[in-house]
């Protein structure tokens, strides 16, 4: 599919029940009962509080590919991709999509952690990592996911995530917007002929990007460990692709990295219709920047803070507030940050910097806003 097309295909079918960053149980019950005649729809598991766990099923080829999002319930930009993703394989008319039905059975979980996602946090609710679960499967989340894989035997995983806004595509100015990683399957993090095949699919979907946030696509460090998913489904000899959804400038809700990520899923899915996965054409993977931690949301370069020159970076703090997630801006640093980037920018030109009550400016500092010269300087979004 060319990019028309993609960028097409998400406009008319984009899931207008789905925005933002807080999407939980409740918001995808409509969802699955509008799929319901069209994909098959099964409860596989539940959660620690009894959430049930999802299992959409759509096309019936013989290429099997299998995807999971919100194993960390505050991850949720992957989840709309998904509901994007389905109303084009139920809808759309488009040749490459009949060709991707035709070829593949796509299996879906939306939403591995239903209680962390309640509750906006990365965990689950017995405080476990499901990322971290893979070789105990202590957890009924890790258990439904790991039976899924059994039964479905998948020639391709996905495993959907979202990621900080922290990260740089390698050493630059430039935020990781969208991240992947082709999982190491052993210690010496061998290039072998699996982790190929998932490079391979890598290359396709940043071969798109490129045409759209050059220098945004990064890659995670591939230090393996067991405990993780991929690593270990990557062990089992199953291509396995992490997808790390990142940040775009200002897209704090994460709704043009949504069209990205459902942009790369379809080109994947289509590269994986059409083609045999061979490994040959994984090289230009090794170009890809690694991602590095050289963001913060906001810097004030130049700031007067006491008797010092200096700079100050402040990050937001997503918290569910009785219902709807805020973005709290917390002093992160205090110091000279030189080679450190913020996605947004403000030169104080040596003006004194405070707190919002004209005290003395200090790491942990929490407010909407601080005062610059006795100006107010709002950090809201």
């Amino acid at each position: 599919m060319d990019l028309k097309t993609l960028q097409s295909l998400f406009k008319v079918h984009k899931e207008s029940l789905l925005f933002g960053r807080y999407i939980n149980g409740d918001d995808i019950v409509p969802l699955l009962k509008k799929h319901s005649s069209s994909c098959k729809i099964d409860v596989v598991g539940k959660s620690v509080l009894g959430e049930p766990i999802h299992l959409i099923t759509l096309g019936s080829g013989k290429k099997k590919v299998f995807m999971w999002s919100q194993m960390h319930g505050n991850e949720s930009t992957t989840t709309k991709a998904i509901f994007d993703l389905c109303n084009v394989l139920t809808n759309s008319s488009e040749k490459a999509v009949a060709q991707i039905l035709s070829k593949c059975t796509i299996c879906i979980i939306p939403m591995l952690n239903p209680d962390g996602a309640r509750k906006y946090t990365r965990l689950n609710a017995n405080d476990v990592d499901l990322n971290r679960d893979a070789q105990d499967v202590s957890q009924p989340e890790s258990l439904s996911l790991r039976e899924c894989f059994n039964k479905i035997k998948p020639d391709v995983c996905f495993n959907l995530h979202g990621q900080r806004t922290i990260f740089s595509a390698g050493i630059a100015n430039m935020p990781a917007t969208v991240s992947f990683l082709a999982p190491a399957q052993d210690e010496d993090r061998s290039i072998t002929k699996t982790r190929q095949k998932a490079m391979e699919v890598i290359v396709m979907m940043n071969d798109n990007l490129q045409k759209q946030i050059p220098n945004q696509v990064g890659i995670y460090d591939d230090t393996f460990n067991l405990n993780c998913v991929g690593d270990t489904f990557q062990s089992h000899n199953v291509p396995t692709i992490l997808f790390e959804a990142g940040h775009f400038p200002n897209d704090y809700h994460r709704e043009i990295v949504r069209e990205y990520i459902f942009q790369s899923i379809l080109v994947a899915l289509e590269g994986i219709s059409t083609k045999e996965l061979t490994g040959l054409n994984y090289e230009m993977y090794l170009d890809i920047p690694q991602n590095k931690k050289l963001f913060y949301d906001i810097i004030i370069r130049n700031a007067m803070v006491g008797k010092d020159c200096t700079d100050i970076a402040v990050q937001y703090r997503e918290e569910l507030i009785d219902g709807k997630l805020e973005f709290i801006p917390v002093v992160e640093k205090i110091m000279v940050l030189n080679n450190f980037y913020g996605h947004k920018e403000v030169d104080a030109n040596n003006g004194v910097v405070l707190t919002h009550d004209g005290s003395e400016l200090y790491v942990g500092y929490e407010n909407v806003f601080v005062l610059l010269n006795n100006e107010i300087l709002s950090f809201k979004l």
